[in-house]
């Protein structure tokens, strides 16, 4: 898989880039067949249902999965997949080291998670992560779709702050100026999405009746990289190979927004505690 200039050129300034149809619907409905088996079997370590779970929540019968490819070798496999490999490096323009992955399963009138930062959990240092989010099922705005902030991959993490639990599963979000445009981002099963850890980006609430909104989610660290969280080690290089680094610290210096000669500026004023939840 080759990226073209125009490509790396829309990745580079909006901080995002959907790549269609990377994975065939053949492979995706091996993948969805995969873990929604995985997910009536029973649970495992790292399933995660919501800060704090209301009456009916139906993440309850379909919590989220996380670090899944260190015992399950079709998670692994698709986490070293060659063509997500490919992007990354491009994307990057260094090798990539593989951290994390995870699902979400998001059934009908589940909750979606507030706006946010990736790098606000995993701390990278050097640098900043980039997701590869592959749609399993189409995802449009009835059925919880990701929404990004185009190019906000430039600002710095952002101050949290209390999300609203009645359309978020997690409670910490960050704080947009009122005019801030936040685009839906319509995907067919078998797109990936790649993200930069900065850009800020979310998802509103399953709103159907009858279909799911599920996505596997690979999370990536430049091999430049000095320091990412303890959660997300050991590291995997994309030929298998473990690795560990520093463990950095949660926390650190956050971007505030405010008012100068009548306009909204970012300004690092603020520091950030832990983080309660890790991210979509």
């Amino acid at each position: 898989m080759q990226l073209t200039n125009d490509q790396l050129r829309c990745f580079s300034e909006q901080g995002h880039l959907v790549v269609r149809g990377l994975f065939s619907r053949a492979e995706v409905e091996r993948y969805r067949d995969h873990f929604m088996r995985l997910r009536a079997a029973g649970t495992y370590e790292f399933d995660q249902v919501a800060d704090k779970p209301v009456e009916g929540d139906p993440l309850k019968r379909f919590p989220r999965m996380i670090h899944m490819h260190r015992w399950d070798e079709p998670s692994r496999r698709w986490l070293l997949e060659p063509r997500l490999a490919a992007c990354l490096a491009a994307l990057m323009g260094t090798e990539p080291l593989a951290v994390q992955s995870m699902v979400y399963f998001k059934p009908p009138g589940a909750r979606g998670q507030a706006l946010h930062q990736d790098q606000y959990y995993l701390n990278v240092k050097p640098g900043t992560c980039v997701a590869a989010w592959l749609a399993l099922d189409p995802a449009d705005e009835r059925n919880g779709c990701m929404r990004v902030v185009p190019a906000s991959h430039t600002w710095p993490v952002l101050c949290a702050r209390k999300a609203d639990p009645t359309t978020s599963f997690t409670d910490t979000t960050v704080e947009l100026p009122s005019d801030q445009e936040v685009r839906p981002v319509v995907m067919d099963e078998g797109d990936v999405l790649f993200f930069n850890g900065l850009l800020v980006h979310g998802s509103l609430p399953n709103a159907t009746l009858d279909r799911f909104r599920r996505s596997l989610i690979g999370h990536y660290i430049p091999c430049t990289a000095s320091e990412v969280t303890a959660f997300d080690q050991p590291l995997l290089r994309m030929d298998g190979t473990e690795l560990w680094l520093k463990a950095a610290a949660f926390g650190g210096p956050c971007g505030q927004w405010v008012d100068r000669d009548g306009a909204k500026v970012l300004e690092v004023s603020g520091v950030n505690a832990t983080p309660t939840w890790t991210h979509e």
